[in-house]
C-alpha cells in the first residue's frame, strides 16, 4: 500500500556452469544472517543484520547472475547498503569455498599426480611397443604403429583438458559486475499512484454505489403501480415545477444523501417545464372535474391526504385547493407521516390521495390505504404529479409563454 522508500540493486556474476539449485542456494547465502550482519557491523548505522532482512533480497537471473536489491530511506543509503551486501556476499562465499576445499585439496592433488604419473608410465609403454615392433612394412606393423599413434593423441589431449581445469581451479568463482546506481525516485507505490488509484477506487465505488442504490429503491414511478397500492384508480396526473422540502434533515446519513442525491432519485429523469400555464390550469380543472362525478350534486368536503416529506404533493394540493371552489368543493390538506400515517376522522365521503412519482415505496402507499380504511373513508382517486425542471432551467423560448400566461 505504502511505497518502501528508495530502491536499487547490483549484481554478481558467477563464473563456470551453475546448476539451478546451485544458483537458488547462492541467493539464499547472499541474503543470510552472517551477510547481513556483516554488512550492518560494515555500515554502522546503529542496525543489525535482522533489521535489513527486510530492507535486502536476493533473487537469480539469466546468465549466471545474482541480484541483489536493497532499499532504504534514502538514496545514499540505499546505494550504499545494496553494494555493501554485494561485498560482503562475495567475501563470504569465497571463505565458505576455501573453507570447504581445503580438507579435499589435497586429495584432490595426491589423484591429479597420480593421474599424471599413469600417463607417463603409459607414454613409455607406448614407446616401447613402438620400438618393438621394428621398422618392418607389413600390415600388422603399420595397424599396430597406427593403433599406437593414436592412443598417444588421446593421452595428449587428456593431459591438455587436466591443465585447463587446474587453470579454472584457480581462477575467481565470482565477481561484482559493478556498483549500484543511485536512484532518482522512491518505488512504487508512491504518492501519486496512491493519489490516482484511490481517485479511480473513489469513482468505481460510487459507480457501483450507484447502481447498488438504484436497484435497491423500491419507490414506485408508474402511475398503474401507484393505484394498485392504494386500491383506487387515477384522476389524473399533474406537472409540478422542483422544488425542495423546507424540512430540515437532521442526522448524519440523510444529510450526506441529499447532498449527493438531492431531493428526488437521481436516476429519474425530470421532464422539461410546463410551457403554456393555460393547458396546466386546464388539467388541474379537469382532475377536479372527474371528482366531482364520483360526489352528490350540491357542495362537497373532500380530504386530500399526502406524505409530510412530499413537497410536490403539497404544491399540488395548494394549486387544486385554489380551482376546487369553481367546482363547489372544499378541499381539506391533511399531510401524514409515511411511515406511520394517520388520517382524522372526518365526515367527508372520501379521500383522494396526492402523491410523487417516484417518491413513495408500496409499502408506504399500502399504509396509506391501510390508514383511510381504517378511519372510514374510501379512496376516491388518486392524483400523480411528476416532476418538472424549474422555468429558470428552462431556454428562454420555453419559458417566454409561461411568463407570458402566469401574467
Amino acid at each position: 500500500m505504502f511505497s518502501p522508500g528508495y530502491e536499487t540493486s547490483t549484481s554478481v556474476v558467477l563464473q563456470g556452469p551453475r546448476d539451478p539449485d546451485e544458483l537458488l542456494t547462492e541467493a539464499q547465502v547472499a541474503q543470510s544472517s552472517v551477510v547481513l550482519d556483516r554488512a550492518a557491523g560494515a555500515l554502522k548505522w546503529g542496525v543489525s543484520g535482522g533489521d535489513l532482512a527486510s530492507q535486502v533480497s536476493a533473487t537469480v537471473a539469466d546468465g549466471n547472475i545474482i541480484d541483489i536489491s536493497a532499499t532504504a530511506g534514502t538514496p545514499e543509503r540505499a546505494q550504499q547498503l545494496a553494494d555493501r551486501v554485494a561485498q560482503e556476499y562475495v567475501t563470504f562465499s569465497t571463505q565458505l569455498l576455501s573453507t570447504t576445499a581445503d580438507a579435499s585439496a589435497q586429495v584432490s592433488q595426491e589423484q591429479q599426480q597420480t593421474l599424471r604419473q599413469q600417463i607417463i608410465e603409459t607414454n613409455q609403454k607406448i614407446s616401447d611397443l613402438h620400438n618393438s615392433a621394428g621398422q618392418g612394412q607389413t600390415i600388422d606393423s603399420v595397424g599396430v604403429r597406427t593403433e599406437l599413434e593414436q592412443l598417444r593423441t588421446s593421452l595428449s589431449q587428456a593431459v591438455a583438458k587436466l591443465d585447463d581445469l587446474d587453470t579454472a581451479s584457480g581462477q575467481a568463482k565470482m565477481v561484482v559486475m559493478g556498483p549500484a546506481e543511485r536512484p532518482f525516485g522512491a518505488a512504487s507505490p508512491t504518492m501519486t499512484d496512491l493519489v490516482g488509484g484511490g481517485a479511480l477506487l473513489f469513482f468505481l465505488i460510487g459507480l457501483f454505489g450507484h447502481l447498488f442504490a438504484a436497484r435497491a429503491d423500491k419507490r414506485m414511478r408508474e402511475e398503474a403501480e401507484i393505484t394498485s397500492a392504494l386500491g383506487a384508480h387515477v384522476l389524473g396526473g399533474l406537472d409540478v415545477p422542483e422544488v425542495s422540502s423546507p424540512d430540515r434533515v437532521t442526522g448524519f446519513v440523510p444529510r450526506v444523501r441529499r447532498f449527493f442525491l438531492g431531493d428526488r432519485p437521481w436516476h429519474v429523469a425530470a421532464l422539461p417545464p410546463v410551457a403554456d400555464e393555460a393547458s396546466l390550469r386546464i388539467r388541474y380543472r379537469r382532475v377536479l372535474s372527474r371528482l366531482r362525478e364520483q360526489l352528490p350534486s350540491g357542495p362537497g368536503r373532500i380530504l386530500v391526504v399526502i406524505a409530510a416529506d412530499d413537497p410536490g404533493a403539497r404544491v399540488a394540493a395548494e394549486r387544486l385547493d385554489e380551482f376546487a371552489e369553481h367546482e363547489r368543493l372544499t378541499l381539506i390538506v391533511w399531510e401524514v407521516d409515511p411511515s406511520r400515517p394517520v388520517v382524522p376522522d372526518e365526515a367527508v365521503p372520501g379521500v383522494v390521495a396526492v402523491v410523487t412519482a417516484g417518491s413513495r415505496t408500496g409499502w408506504e402507499l399500502i399504509g396509506i390505504a391501510e390508514a383511510c380504511a381504517d378511519a372510514g373513508h374510501e379512496v376516491l382517486g388518486v392524483v400523480v404529479t411528476h416532476l418538472t425542471r424549474r422555468a429558470a432551467d428552462a431556454p428562454r423560448s420555453a419559458r417566454e409563454p409561461a411568463l407570458a400566461g402566469a401574467g
